[in-house]
């Protein structure tokens, strides 16, 4: 018995590449839609990826060993929450102040701080972008924050004491206002309000893509004189000793609240602490959420892609059922035919693939650099993406390979 003729790979790869070539539109229509689900988990991925090398110093907001009480979370999903947050009683000047007493012998750093958002600032004829950011708070801002002044002097206790209209500003704020001049112990004007010029912050530069040198720090005292205490709620940062002691300081802060609150054993807190390895952990959580969402779409992408990979591989053994008949008589073994048409889906499937990997790289790093992180190649995820990729092509590739493979030689040249 005549033994059938086993074709070369690389003639079968050239076959199926030939095939691909030859009919342009179908087969980019079909990649365009692996592309679009490979494209939605790898851009997130890239960006999550990227974002996490810079995350620890991007969301290092706090000073060492530092934790913050507040009105609110520090990180909120929709209005709702927020709402629900807003009918708890604010933390005025007042509760501020008694739990600085009781924490007196702690160890720990207390500071105090309001903010207001939008606010330029002029010097004569020369006016900033209304992008600064008032501060009201004490002379331990600095140390709370990572701040540290590079000219001039901090904020004295007797400035929050008495009230002065004194500032410290940020290194945006200079350039504008004073590119040619010493601006210690001049007066810039805020919303109508003159504030003298006491200290430079040192530069901070960027984090993820907002400003850290636009800042104007005042006494506390004074921004509630001016903006008044009403719908104010202060946000109070503690900073312990060690990193030993941020946990025996948070259990203290906790008690010391509750009772500068006046709630009783039964009450649950009616206020948020947070620090930096809490704001790291509510990151990845939001990274987690948002990366199942891009696996979810890519699922339903990547689905659809697969069943128009099956349809367009139907399509092309029916036109090609008279070339299959021809090459089994010829002496084409199944396997060769089979081969071919799912090298013809997998090469399908991959090249849509590779072009998503590249829009989501791309994508995704463009993302990163804005919020002033590195870009990166995800590798791991490039790699699994054309596995994955590689495995749509043969799952969905086979029933039509295998039914080209399964053709009668006899019917097939017969087919018109």
């Amino acid at each position: 018995m005549k033994r059938k003729a086993r074709l070369p790979l690389g003639e079968v790869v050239g076959m199926a590449l030939a095939s691909v070539k030859a009919h342009k539109l179908r087969s980019g229509l079909t990649m365009f839609g692996i592309a679009i689900g490979v494209f939605s988990v790898i851009g997130v991925m890239t960006t999550i990826s990227a974002m996490k090398g810079s995350i620890e110093s991007g969301l290092n907001v706090l000073g060492a060993n530092s934790f913050q009480i507040t009105k609110y979370p520090a990180i909120q999903f929709g209005g709702g929450g927020r709402n629900r947050f807003a009918n708890r009683r604010d933390i005025d000047l007042e509760m501020s102040m008694r739990f600085k007493e009781l924490m007196a012998d702690s160890g720990a750093t207390i500071s105090m701080q309001l903010g207001r958002g939008g606010r330029p600032a002029f010097y004569h004829d020369r006016r900033t972008n209304p992008s600064n950011i008032l501060i009201g708070t004490d002379e331990n801002f600095i140390t709370a924050r990572n701040f540290n002044v590079n000219r001039g002097r901090n904020l004295t206790p007797e400035d929050v004491e008495f009230g002065r209209p004194v500032c410290v500003i940020g290194n945006d704020i200079v350039k504008v206002l004073f590119p040619n001049q010493d601006p210690i112990n001049e007066a810039i004007r805020v919303e109508g309000q003159t504030f003298t010029v006491v200290g430079l912050f040192e530069e901070k530069g960027s984090s993820f893509g907002a400003s850290q040198d636009n800042f104007i720090m005042i006494p506390i005292t004074r921004f509630l004189q001016v903006y008044g205490r009403r719908g104010r709620s202060i946000s109070i940062n503690v900073q312990a000793e060690s990193a030993a002691a941020v946990a025996p300081a948070m259990e203290r802060s906790i008690g010391a609240m509750r009772v500068v609150r006046g709630l009783e054993p039964e009450d649950t807190d009616d206020f948020e602490i947070f620090s930096n390895d809490s704001l790291i952990a509510a990151f990845n959580n939001i990274a987690g959420v948002v990366a199942t969402g891009a696996f979810v779409i890519s699922a339903i992408a990547l689905l659809a892609a697969g069943i128009g990979i099956m349809n367009i591989m139907l399509v092309s053994v029916t036109e090609r059922t008279k070339e299959i008949g021809v090459r089994k008589s010829l002496g084409a073994r199944r396997n060769s035919i089979l081969t071919q048409f799912l090298i013809e889906s997998v090469v399908i499937s991959i090249l849509g693939g590779l072009f998503g990997i590249l829009l989501g790289i791309g994508g995704g790093n463009i993302v990163a650099m804005m919020l002033s992180a590195d870009a990166v190649v995800p590798w791991g995820w490039t790699i699994a993406g054309m596995l994955f990729c590689a495995g749509i092509g043969v799952t969905f590739g086979f029933y039509p390979a295998w039914k080209a493979a399964r053709l009668d030689p006899i019917e097939a040249l017969r087919f018109e």
